[in-house]
């Protein structure tokens, strides 16, 4: 692995040498290398072991097919991701091809830190036009999105049947919702929660607001909900913190990095459907399922499908080429496909898709995606500016709130002081 003093100090000697080589008369850096004198990119990711295996088969399965490249493959958990790349970004040395997250693109984007993949060979014709949008700023494109996920309940089926529970189809109403994981912490006596508290989840806020005809963000970069929106949300669960049915923000705090549920110390997860190999990687699972959210509207569950992640690279790179075909190779190639499987979410591209095998549980992410077709709405455009930090100060307002540290009023108010103050300084 790389970390940060030796990446910067690799760009300075890199930089220095190829200033006295022009000094010198002689070529800078090539773009491409050979065989016998590669290039090599530095490609960095967040994600739990399971994802640094799958990913370094498929760095691995590039070089033997790029032989006049090297990848140099690190990664992190997802806190720790984007306060390197901040710092990377502020020192100007980004890694040459980069993991990313929608919740930043336009950051990195409107500040011209990523490289415009439009003026590079990356080949996008197998993607729904619908979905490619989503790493598009103002005409450019700045990420290809590697997969697609959408949200879900998790369950695990054994856990449930060993408590006499029936099983949820996904037809239910917040109240219903809550009822369910009242009754996991009841009938288990405090022995397994029923979940964690989604009203702490940015994007499940997201999806209750669409399911409420409500704009998260206005096309002008604003707010498009109100603090009593926000109360209303936060005050979904306010009879359910403290209780068997959502896990303390104490537990949580313990188990990390791990999840409650991958711990097996919840009964349900609020999540991304891609995070199935992981989950039943950290719980030692035979089986889990997924369901809709719930919905207080039978017709219009707000769901849709996000890019789960998208690949980028830096604007300064210095190997754009060996950069485009990376990136290529990762959303394009069949075999990496049969690699990450849904590990990342459904492949983005057909002729990934229609190369990878899905079975067992992979089959199931893609057959919820497939069953939730008519109620998907458009993918979103990047959000605004400084999202990435509105949505670490949701998880953490929502902590303190878990805590009891502040009330479900104080919390609102909190939360918009900051956010009016970021869209302020960013407007």
């Amino acid at each position: 692995m790389i970390n940060r003093r030796n990446f910067l100090t690799t760009v300075a000697l890199g930089t220095a040498s190829a200033a006295v080589l022009a000094a010198c008369g002689q070529p800078a850096p090539a773009q491409t290398g050979s065989a016998s004198n590669p290039v090599t990119i530095n490609y960095t990711w967040w994600g739990n072991d399971d994802r640094a295996e799958r990913t370094r088969k498929a760095i691995a399965l590039f070089e033997s097919k790029n032989p006049d490249i090297k990848v140099n493959g690190n990664f992190t958990d997802f806190a720790g991701y984007w306060q390197k790349r901040a710092t990377e970004a502020a020192g100007g040395g980004l890694p040459d091809v980069m993991q990313w997250d929608l919740s930043y693109l336009r950051d990195y984007g409107q500040r011209n830190q990523l490289l415009d993949l439009g003026t590079v060979k990356i080949n996008t014709d197998a993607f729904d036009k619908s979905l490619l949008p989503s790493g598009q700023i103002r005409g450019k494109t700045y990420g290809i999105p590697t997969s697609t996920n959408a949200f879900a309940v998790y369950y695990d089926p054994a856990k449930l049947a060993s408590l006499g529970i029936a099983e949820p189809d996904g037809t239910w109403t917040y109240k219903e919702y809550n009822a369910f994981l009242a009754e996991v912490g009841a009938k288990s006596n405090g022995a397994l929660f029923g979940g964690t508290d989604y009203t702490g989840i940015w994007w499940m806020f997201n999806i209750w607001l669409r399911q409420n005809n409500i704009e998260a963000f206005t096309e002008d970069g604003k707010l498009g909900f109100s603090k009593d929106d926000l109360k209303k949300w936060w005050n979904q669960t306010a009879a359910l913190r403290g209780t068997p049915a959502i896990v303390s923000e104490e537990r949580v705090t313990q188990l990390a990095p791990k999840s409650p549920f991958g711990s097996n110390v919840s009964a349900t997860e609020s999540t991304w459907d891609n995070f199935m190999a992981a989950y039943l990687g950290d719980s030692g699972a035979k089986e889990l399922k997924l369901v809709p959210v719930p919905s207080d509207d039978k017709d219009n569950l707000g769901l849709f499908l996000k890019p789960s992640m998208l690949m980028v690279a830096s604007a300064k790179t210095k190997y754009k080429d060996a950069a485009a075909r990376f990136i290529d190779f990762m959303v394009n190639d069949p075999e990496v496909g049969q690699i990450f499987k849904t590990s990342r979410g459904v492949p983005a591209s057909k002729t990934q898709r229609d190369g990878t095998t899905f079975e067992g549980t992979d089959k199931l992410v893609v057959d919820y995606e497939k069953s939730i077709e008519k109620y998907l709405k458009d993918a979103p455009e990047p959000p605004i500016v400084g999202f990435g930090t509105l949505e670490t100060s949701f998880k953490r307002i929502s902590s303190d709130l878990n805590f009891g540290k502040v009330t479900v009023d104080g919390a609102a108010d909190a939360w918009f002081k900051e956010a009016e103050d970021l869209i302020k300084q960013n407007s």
